[in-house]
């Protein structure tokens, strides 16, 4: 895969080191030529340059990378390099390092950013994740800013311990992707039965996490109910056969 990161800070040049260990075709851009003696990148090429510039990502050749990423610390030129890449190279996938929280809600497919990367954010988020049981907990926005991967630990008095996977009516646009049980993930199916301590990862529209939490809420009194698909199999039990005769 190639990857083209804009930005060779510690950012940058972090994901790069990552992304070249795992084998893959790095090209780094930076406005400053001295980046590139003291980053210790073995492996990766390089292109000094102004990443806002066309003729740059020209040069570049960004129209062959599978990916591009903004990392730089100015949220501007993140956003300018992920809109050229999207609208005039056609780059499939575009991700958008987020200084300014404040800033956030640009970074979207109107700026051409697949993936924001919100790093306080995410660092909240981990810190919540580590200490919040029975709440769900953001963990990364997805598809530009419509989903997202949630995840909740199930509190060792939850209504949901008991009940199987299949037994529970989740909300719409969400889906349990996985659940991770003893340090171990589990690939989630309809006979799994939920756990006390069970971390369950969702993907989930935004719009969907309310109902989600709520579902999820120790303060919720309903029990799961079993899917409309399930209700069908049961009336369809009940039916007696034909024995063959009319009236």
């Amino acid at each position: 895969m190639k990857v083209v990161i804009v930005g060779a800070g510690s950012v940058g040049s972090s994901i790069a080191r990552e992304l070249l260990a795992h084998k893959h075709e790095i090209l780094l851009i930076d406005l400053k030529p001295e980046v590139i003696g003291r980053s210790g990148l073995r492996g990766a090429h390089w292109l000094v340059g102004d990443a806002c510039e066309l003729s740059t990502l020209q040069g570049a050749k960004v129209e062959d990378a599978d990916v591009v990423v903004s990392a730089t610390g100015d949220d501007k030129v993140n956003l300018v390099v992920s809109l050229l890449a999207k609208t005039e190279f056609g780059v499939g996938r575009t991700v958008g390092r987020v200084n300014n929280p404040k800033n956030d809600w640009m970074f979207n497919d109107s700026w051409g950013v697949d993936v924001a990367v919100n790093t306080p954010q995410l660092m909240t988020a981990l810190v919540e994740e580590a200490v919040e049981i029975g709440d769900l907990v953001r963990l990364l926005t997805l598809q530009t800013g419509v989903s997202s991967l949630v995840e909740f630990t199930v509190p060792h008095d939850s209504h949901v311990i008991g009940s199987t996977v299949g037994d529970i009516q989740w909300p719409e646009d969400s889906t349990l992707v996985a659940i991770l049980r003893d340090h171990a993930p589990i690939t989630p199916s309809r006979d799994d039965v939920i756990d006390g301590g069970d971390e369950l990862f969702f993907v989930t529209t935004i719009a969907a996490e309310d109902d989600l939490r709520a579902l999820l809420s120790p303060d919720s009194a309903e029990p799961p109910r079993p899917r409309a698909d399930d209700d069908m199999v049961q009336v369809e039990q009940q039916v007696p056969e034909d024995d063959g005769f009319d009236g």
